[in-house]
């Protein structure tokens, strides 16, 4: 992985996690690295374990220049849409580091300005980048302890497995028991029979 996109001034990688879940936050990260940083398990968090995310997030923690982790909860998803809560998550975040960064590295391939900062879009970033890497970690295991913590309050949606993404037991438990105040109303929530139809 790659530990800058330039070598001179500070960059800080930013990444959500969340965005296609039917319940829950989207979380977003913003994360400020050394310029010699490195770990051999540093990678995209959706190839990682949940061991190794841990793990990392730990390091990250201890290591990191500046780290921050903001939510933008459903009911702001519900009004605004997925895509402008991500971005609105990605700005709290960047807000709240302890560090001003010169430039932003943000994974994916759109993003709305943070106060005239320089940034770069990078698809698959969190594959590429150091930095976007760190911020892909942080978001998923602060949004996964928090989607755990859920579950003890509601339990009959298996968030503690499926951390809100829209598995079909998700949607049958959804049918069943109805959504909660956690719940995207927004999104698609219910199975869909045979033939590609909602119930």
């Amino acid at each position: 992985m790659l530990p800058y996109l330039k070598k001179h001034g500070i960059e800080a990688g930013c990444d959500e996690a969340g965005r296609g879940c039917l319940a829950g936050p989207v979380y977003a990260s913003a994360v400020i690295l050394p310029k010699n940083f490195y770990h051999p398990l540093l990678n995209d968090s959706k190839k990682l374990t949940a061991r190794q995310r841990n793990l990392l997030k730990d390091v990250i923690i201890s290591e990191a220049i500046s780290w921050t982790v903001a939510k933008v909860m459903p009911v702001t998803i519900d009004n605004i849409n997925i895509l402008n809560a991500s971005f609105r998550a990605m700005h709290h975040a960047i807000s709240r580091l302890s560090v001003t960064p010169d430039r932003l590295l943000i994974d994916g391939n759109r993003f709305n300005p943070y106060k005239g900062m320089d940034h770069h879009c990078i698809i698959k970033g969190d594959g590429k980048y150091m930095s976007i890497a760190a911020a892909s970690i942080l978001a998923k295991t602060f949004r996964d302890a928090y989607m755990k913590k859920l579950d003890k309050k509601h339990p009959q949606y298996s968030w503690r497995q499926n951390m809100g993404y829209p598995t079909q037991a998700h949607r049958e438990a959804i049918k069943q028991n109805g959504p909660t105040s956690y719940h995207r109303k927004s999104f698609r929530l219910y199975p869909y029979d045979s033939q590609g139809k909602l119930f």
